[in-house]
């Protein structure tokens, strides 16, 4: 398992997932999303991986978004077809912490229940 944890160090979601990781002795990478944001490759990616389990890739991108994020309000309105470019350039709209099993495999949210059958 190659597994990454996106998000920041002030969040809780983000700490819990790191300690969910640690307690079973899983090695991860924790990418802090104010020094270093998801690649483009690293985003589709992620898009890609969710999209497989809701059905399209708009309905990822929707899941994908923090609505309690201040910056909610730049995306809220946006066509379909300009939120994609939105969330990538804007990272701090992304619902955290964002979870990567290499590069099929990835969760946004708090989702210990999908980790666990990443063995």
């Amino acid at each position: 398992m190659q597994i990454q944890i996106f998000g920041t160090n002030k969040n809780f979601d983000c700490k819990k997932a790191q300690m969910w990781f640690k307690e079973r002795r899983i090695q991860f990478q924790f990418i802090d999303l104010k020094e270093k944001e998801m690649s483009r490759g690293e985003f589709d990616s992620v898009v890609q991986s969710i999209s497989k389990t809701v059905g399209s890739r708009q309905d990822a991108l929707e899941q994908m978004i923090d609505k309690s994020s201040k910056d909610y309000s730049s995306i809220a309105y946006l066509d379909d077809s300009e939120i994609e470019d939105k969330l990538f350039n804007n990272q701090n709209l992304l619902k955290q912490p964002v979870v990567r099993n290499g590069k099929t495999l990835a969760t946004v949210g708090l989702s210990p229940k999908i980790w666990e059958t990443w063995s």
